[in-house]
């Protein structure tokens, strides 16, 4: 038996390790699996290579909980190591300047960083154990056995064996008193499920019953049926994203994204399949789900791997904001493992990965547009805010998604951005010779409004997503001589400003003297009456919400930094078609009582048509309405 001290510039090491990582102790048991799941590797590697002969035997790792003696341990039948191997792998702690570096850092650094930070995987057991065991057989032949204790304290002890004839390594936890949780299955059980689900290697964590056929016949001729006790594989070493596209099939995709989100019942629109060796390594596998038509968060996330080993399920500042609206799988061994988010939004490798996800997104939904374009205009409205939200923030994604993204009118017809401007070009272009793009927000409460464009021959979108005000936006800034007009924000004459003009009924003396009378019967704070030239087969008044306010409005409502014109009161103006005949009967109307009750009418059947009246405001007009009829 021999002692040592573990060669560390700090004798404070182990209470810097409980401390400053204590937020994230429980990725102790992710990094003590690994290191099993190398080990065993290696092995794998070096029998491939001829260095090792012979059968390697069952290579699962085992996981083992003894409740009753408060010990965790973690076996593995991989290349163990001897006691030299223990004595620099282990004993050997690149720590320099650590204590140091936490506390000059300790505001700046990131709260979730890991241990691989400091090059500690091994040493992250003691987050949780107050004395931590090694067992180890190296697969060296004539090697001896044996076994290292440390109890948190630089000293530790080593010495040769003799009970431990299996190769391989097995760490033994002796769970400290504040650590308890880590005695309980379902812990365990929980964090195996999240850190080691797909590692390569099988990994068993006690057993459990299955029902088995056996050879014997029940009276109607069936297999009867035993239960018998099966070891318990927690992880699926093989998952479908690091198989060959080739080898396979639909069904293989469906039922894989079902292992990812077992919670989840729609079934993915269609999904990609990254598999990159150059100029980085980057396998995954993203799948595009159903996107309501609602700015959230996403509750069911991508997963990022580094070699098979889950590294976080939040990746945003990772990879683009609008990725993180699909759902999947990204793996790389060149995304460190260990390491704080804010480094990995600094990496460079990251960085080219995520413009690589980037492209390789634009480039499958530009290629189903092409390939099965009816089935993706049928999709269209289950992935439009996830292209929007990518239009906007992302210069590379707008550029090759302006090729296949859609606009598709009140009537439900769908075009690209090329095909619509050819559609509308020839009628809504204004005298300025900007091509207008009149849109609705709500086919029913637009409607009238809506009609009223189409009968002028003009088109219609629909552009309900909540991203719409920031998109168009962004569209206006884009596209050449083009402007987006709701079809409420003006009168049907001026929201395509064209050369000619209707010629007004009235004058302006009679407009002057009707003017306060409709201002005597709304609110003056709220609407500004305006007089306009429309057809006689227009609405007597209507109500109009100009543009930009609007706008600036609904951007703020979703977050878009507008707060000054959120806090504004809504604005409308209220417009008086000077050539209605229902107008001039106001005007001219001797019986001032019964003009202001006929302007009131006119003033509520336009508030009506836009959903503004409403309680005791509604329940006059009603009343009114009935007394007027009689």
């Amino acid at each position: 038996m021999s002692t040592g001290k573990i060669n560390v510039q700090t004798e404070n090491i182990f209470p810097i390790i409980k401390k400053f990582l204590y937020s994230d102790h429980e990725i102790f048991l992710r990094e003590l699996v690994s290191n099993a799941t190398d080990a065993t590797q290696k092995l794998k590697a070096l029998a491939s290579m001829g260095e090792v002969k012979g059968d390697l035997g069952d290579l699962k790792i085992e996981v083992v909980l003894d409740k009753a003696s408060k010990t965790l341990t973690i076996k593995d039948k991989g290349i163990g190591m001897t006691a030299e191997e223990i004595e620099k792998y282990i004993t050997q702690i690149a720590f320099s300047g650590a204590e140091e570096f936490v506390q000059q850092y300790k505001d700046k650094v990131d709260k979730n960083v890991v241990i691989g930070h400091f090059g500690l995987g091994f040493y992250s057991a003691f987050m949780v154990a107050k004395k931590v065991e090694i067992y180890s057989l190296s697969h060296k032949a004539g090697a001896k056995a044996v076994r290292w204790e440390c109890d948190g304290s630089p000293e530790y002890t080593i010495e040769e064996i003799s009970n431990k004839t299996e190769r391989g390594t097995n760490i033994v936890l002796h769970i400290a008193d504040d650590s308890e949780e880590f005695l309980e299955k379902e812990r365990i059980s929980t964090l195996l499920n999240k850190y080691c689900k797909f590692l390569p290697v099988e990994i068993k964590f006690g057993t459990k019953k299955e029902w088995v056929d056996t050879d014997e016949k029940d009276d109607k001729g069936e297999p009867k049926r035993k239960e018998i006790e099966v070891d318990n594989i927690i992880n699926n070493p093989t998952p479908a994203w690091v198989k060959k596209p080739s080898d396979l099939k639909e069904e293989d995709y469906k039922a894989f994204y079902r292992e990812l989100y077992p919670m989840q019942f729609e079934e993915p629109l269609f999904h990609i399949h990254l598999n990159v060796d150059y100029p980085f390594n980057l396998t995954g596998i993203l799948y595009f789900p159903k996107i309501s038509n609602k700015f959230e968060a996403p509750k069911d996330r991508i997963q990022l791997y580094s070699n098979q080993v889950f590294v976080t399920d939040n990746v945003e500042n990772i990879v683009p904001d609008f990725l993180t609206m699909l759902r999947g799988v990204i793996d790389s061994p060149d995304i460190p493992l260990n390491v704080s988010r804010s480094y990995l939004q600094a990496d460079g490798n990251v960085k080219k990965i995520s413009a690589h996800i980037t492209k390789k997104v634009a480039d499958k939904l530009e290629e189903i547009f092409k390939k099965e374009r009816e089935d993706f205009e049928k999709k269209w409205d289950d992935i439009k805010i996830f292209v929007q939200y990518g239009m906007i923030s992302d210069e590379k994604f707008y550029e090759k998604a302006i090729k296949f993204a859609l606009l598709k009118n009140t009537d439900g017809k769908a075009f690209t951005f090329d095909e619509y401007e050819n559609h509308v070009k020839a009628n809504q272009t204004d005298k300025d010779k900007k091509v207008v793009y009149l849109y609705a927000t709500n086919t029913d409460e637009q409607y009238t409004y809506i009609d009223a464009a189409k009968n002028r021959g003009y088109d219609v979108l629909l552009m309900d997503s909540p991203l719409d005000a920031h998109y168009i936006n962004h569209l206006e800034s884009k596209l050449k001589d083009t402007q987006f007009v709701r079809v409420d924000s003006d009168t049907v004459e001026k929201l395509i400003k064209k050369e000619e003009a209707q010629v007004s009924k009235l004058s302006e003396d009679e407009q002057n003297k009707l003017k306060p009378i409709v201002e005597g019967v709304v609110t003056k704070e709220k609407y500004t009456v305006v007089f306009e030239s429309l057809s006689e087969s227009d609405a007597p008044m209507l109500i109009t919400r100009p543009e930009f306010m609007r706008r600036m409005k609904d951007m703020q409502a979703l977050g878009g930094g507008m707060s000054f014109y959120g806090s504004m009161p809504d604005m409308y103006n209220l417009v008086v078609n000077a050539n209605h005949p229902l107008i001039s009967k106001i005007l001219n109307e001797a019986d001032t009582t019964k003009q202001g009750q006929l302007a009131k009418q006119a003033v509520d059947l336009a508030l009506l048509s836009q959903g503004l009246l409403k309680g005791e405001e509604l329940t006059k007009f009603v009343k009114r309405s009935v007394e007027m009829i009689h």
